[in-house]
């Protein structure tokens, strides 16, 4: 049956105005929102996907990626069907995008929010992380989780499009302790082709969710020809630098996937140069994923270059971290969980 929907309203003749997102859907009877789960019936507003679940997994928080959030730790990892962007180079899309799910007959399970958190709480981890497709499209399933987490003790975690309302993101917030953002462009034309969305609303969020003490940590996937350029990604350095310099920015190598097979692995040497970009402009904390060089994933002191944290895959193997401070320089490292909690 689903549960009744949060942020949205009654308009006319038993349409209704979605609110959840920046798509801002209105939806007639009979009808689903763009995301896909989202159902106006006889004008009231369901959540279809409510503790439908298509994965839970046990990860470490690397993997999703959080590099600065409790590094080492595992996060007991869940989504729903569904996605508010339509971008065609999903990795996930079997899951993410509703339609395709469908033709896969892609199966969900039940599951109550005190149960998630009760096999959270057994498996060891003390992160929730609400992932793989997009948790702001089981919004109402992933807030009442992170209710019941929090009294537990455990942390919440989004891995997020960014595309949430101001609403939805400020209601959320009290529970909401991290957020990786997928910055997938920095070019309004990248959103609109690729992902059926706009770029504005993201940065917006970005810069809200500091306001309101959630950590960020931004994800950009380069994929050749579309968004490689040097200046477009110079343009990513500056717009994270204005928020903060200790915003972790992780540049992921593309693979061609779902629409998107007929595209080039991202070049090594074209990441290597953002890297060193990036670094060269003041952000202090500069990732590669999907790579495996030998440095892409390591964290070094801003202030006295020294490895502080040694990570093979998706493990932490040595750290030079102590009450969340270089060990060698007593420089402070930004982040939540570095050993002073």
């Amino acid at each position: 049956m689903g549960k009744e929907a949060l942020f949205y309203k009654k308009v006319d003749d038993n349409n209704v105005q979605c609110y959840l997102c920046h798509h801002n859907c209105k939806v007639s009877k009979g009808n689903f929102g763009l995301c896909g789960v989202r159902e106006n019936r006889e004008g009231i507003l369901y959540s279809n996907n409510y503790g439908k679940l298509v994965a839970t997994h046990i990860d470490p928080i690397e993997k999703k990626p959080f590099f600065h959030f409790f590094p080492g730790e595992l996060a007991y990892s869940i989504a729903a069907i569904g996605c508010n962007f339509k971008c065609d180079f999903c990795q996930n899309w079997q899951i993410s995008q509703h339609q395709e799910s469908q033709k896969l007959g892609v199966e969900s399970e039940n599951f109550s929010c005190e149960e998630i958190v009760k096999k959270a709480i057994e498996s060891g981890c003390k992160i929730i992380a609400y992932t793989y497709t997009e948790p702001t499209v089981f919004f109402e399933f992933a807030y009442d989780c992170a209710k019941i987490a929090k009294k537990e003790g455990l942390y919440n975690t989004f891995v997020t499009n960014g595309y949430m309302s101001r609403s939805a993101l400020e209601f959320i917030a009290p529970y909401l302790d991290a957020a990786n953002v997928d910055l997938k462009s920095f070019r309004e034309a990248f959103y609109k082709k690729f992902c059926r969305a706009r770029l504005a609303p993201v940065l917006e969020n970005i810069k809200l969710m500091k306001k309101l003490n959630i950590w960020v940590e931004i994800t950009t996937l380069v994929i050749p020809q579309e968004n490689d350029s040097l200046d477009e990604l110079s343009d990513i350095v500056d717009f994270i630098i204005s928020v903060d310099k200790n915003i972790p920015w992780h540049i992921s190598r593309f693979h061609p996937d779902y629409k998107l097979y007929g595209y080039l692995p991202t070049e090594i040497e074209t990441l290597q140069k953002v890297y060193q970009l990036a670094k060269s402009k003041g952000l202090r904390y500069v990732y590669i994923g999907n790579a495996y060089t030998d440095y892409a994933e390591n964290t070094y002191c801003y202030q006295c270059s020294r490895l502080l944290i040694k990570r093979v895959g998706f493990s932490v193997v040595r750290s030079n971290l102590r009450e969340g401070k270089c060990n060698f320089c007593g420089a402070p490292i930004s982040g939540r969980g570095l050993g002073d909690e």
